[in-house]
């Protein structure tokens, strides 16, 4: 029951769009592949039954397609909520970053409302600093659970990785602090490990050296280089690893100091073959500081 890369992105895209019809040019757009490829691989996915076809354009999944996604499965959910938010000083004196609203909703429920629109239930929030307000969520949100940070004030977020290295398996781990424009990046499934990154000409923040869609490096700034955004997915092969690895860089001399990051992408990155999963301008903004929060939204401008 495996599937190509290629093979599951449209069936995946098939499933989101149900009640869409697809030109052949048009997935070879979306997909980054040519009109020949999807014009095969659709042929491939007819054969194998696993999907059907009644009118021109129009595909539909079998009992057997989604057999063959459900291995695919995203189960949960692991939000990063534990930090100050030192640069989006005053607003997080009083209320943590995640908490905080633009335009009239909180930067959280961008990314709370796309996990539930995915089927993903299964929600768990690190939380430390003034963890207790956190606890407004379970008005609208009464699945989540919460883990405690005890230590976010003497660590980098290495330490709320650290708290939930057990729980990865099948699992997006998503930074609390980004706006999300576009549902559609966060799916009911995923093929393999991945982050989200932007490809783009020149940063001069976090962002991902690639070779043949694999992750080679993360650096801080760079040219032809995918802007790097703190949502990824980890299969259970990789969490696995990543539950010992985290617990060994944190307790390494510095380790306390590590982005979470750096442990599957820089200290282990040999352990590892993480995909990028590229997303389009706009898709996902991360908001560091309180200039580009005024920026953003203007009811700060006071």
């Amino acid at each position: 029951m495996n599937l190509t890369p290629l093979e599951f992105e449209i069936l995946v895209k098939i499933e989101r769009n149900r009640d869409m019809k697809f030109s052949q040019r048009e997935l070879a757009k979306d997909l980054l592949v040519s009109t020949g490829m999807i014009n095969k691989t659709i042929k491939d996915l007819l054969v194998k039954e696993l999907i059907i076809s009644e009118e021109t354009s129009k595909y539909e999944l079998t009992l057997k397609g989604y057999e063959w996604l459900e291995p695919y499965r995203v189960k949960k959910a692991i939000f990063m909520a534990a930090g100050f938010g030192s640069r989006m000083v005053p607003v997080t004196l009083n209320t943590p970053k995640p908490l905080i609203q633009v335009h009239g909703k909180r930067i959280i429920e961008t990314l709370l409302d796309a996990v539930l629109d995915a089927g993903i239930q299964d929600i768990t929030i690190v939380r430390g600093y003034l963890g207790e307000q956190f606890d407004v969520l379970l008005n609208k949100y009464p699945m989540i659970k919460f883990v405690e940070n005890p230590i976010y004030n003497e660590a980098n977020n290495i330490s709320s990785a650290y708290v939930v290295k057990n729980m990865l398996e099948n699992s997006y781990v998503l930074e609390s602090d980004l706006v999300l424009y576009n549902k559609d990046i966060i799916r009911k499934y995923e093929y393999t490990s991945n982050y989200t990154g932007m490809k783009v000409d020149i940063t001069d923040d976090w962002c991902f050296e690639t070779k043949n869609g694999i992750i080679t490096k993360v650096k801080v700034g760079g040219k032809d280089v995918h802007h790097m955004f703190g949502i990824s997915y980890w299969n259970k092969e990789d969490a696995r690893k990543m539950s010992v690895d985290i617990s060994e860089v944190f307790h390494s001399p510095g380790g306390k100091e590590k982005y979470w990051d750096e442990v599957s992408l820089k200290e282990c990155i040999d352990h590892y073959q993480i995909m990028v999963r590229p997303v389009q301008k706009g898709d996902v903004v991360e908001i560091d500081t309180f200039n580009e929060l005024k920026q953003i939204d203007p009811i700060y401008n006071v």
